[in-house]
């Protein structure tokens, strides 16, 4: 029996969860999806320029399970540039830090979604 996947630590939702190529009209392209947590790893590793060992604390996650995610992620990515598809950014195993609620202080843990 294998293990359920851990959550992984994201800091935010992203504000835009679908590109698709210009000019081809969205009923004949193709998607792919990146996870949330996925984003975050790339985010972290690519945008943020932090090493490794710091995105795989930042994220809850062993370096080996970042550097997968990081790995898939990638994938993921040039294949819809370099294929033509929709990237649609959805789902996944995570939660989300840094969240404040309104009237607390304290840290909330957000949204947490697993998609096989």
């Amino acid at each position: 029996m294998t293990r359920p996947p851990k959550c992984r630590a994201v800091s935010s939702l992203p504000g835009v969860t679908y590109y698709k190529p210009a000019g081809i009209p969205l009923r004949l392209i193709e998607e792919v999806v990146l996870p949330v947590e996925g984003l975050e790893a790339l985010r972290l590793k690519d945008l943020e320029g932090l090493e490794q060992a710091e995105c795989a604390e930042k994220m809850g996650i062993s370096r080996a399970t970042f550097q997968r995610l990081l790995a898939r992620s990638r994938t993921v990515v040039a294949t819809a540039l370099i294929n033509g598809k929709a990237l649609k950014i959805e789902g996944g195993t995570y939660v989300l830090y840094n969240c404040r609620p309104p009237n607390d202080g304290a840290e909330q843990e957000g949204r947490s979604e697993t998609q096989p």
